[in-house]
């Protein structure tokens, strides 16, 4: 099945690349979840315009990311969320949230979709979070989350 990527695959490609995966997996998950669309004549010119769209999101080349990587670790973030008693939270801290507080704290603007949590993030406390900026650089902050007053 030859398919065209929105979304960013681990180990399969990204964003307006045209791949061939076999028929379940296109159908069964890619499809589904909105990650690919199928290949066709009219969708494959769409193409340049998901990669202009990816490039100006993206980050601009290695030196660029290692600056941003530089930004990132000196940054102090502090997330407030609702808890009750024990430091445990009303839901979860979300992606979303990660983002606005960094850039709140100063940092740069950030893709939601590069963050990569270690699990859900429940209760109170200090995290490492990871953002992948490009193929070859990966930052970590420390993230801490505090109880609302």
């Amino acid at each position: 099945m030859k398919i065209i990527l929105t979304n960013e695959v681990p180990n399969l490609g990204a964003p307006g690349d045209i791949v061939e995966v076999k028929d379940g997996y296109g159908r069964n998950y890619l499809l589904p979840q909105g990650f690919a669309i199928v290949w066709t004549k009219g969708a494959e010119k769409q193409v340049s315009t998901i990669k202009r769209a990816r490039a100006a999101r993206e980050i601009r080349d290695l030196g660029h990311a290692n600056e941003v990587r530089a930004q990132l670790e000196g940054l102090k973030v502090t997330l407030s969320a609702r808890a009750g008693q024990g430091g445990r939270l009303f839901g979860s801290v979300t992606v979303t949230e990660i983002v606005d507080a960094v850039k709140s704290a100063g940092g740069p603007v950030l893709d939601k979709r590069k963050v990569e949590l270690p699990g859900p993030i429940k209760t109170t406390g200090g995290y490492q979070v990871q953002i992948k900026l490009h193929p070859e650089v990966v930052a970590k902050f420390n993230l801490n989350v505090v109880a609302a007053k």
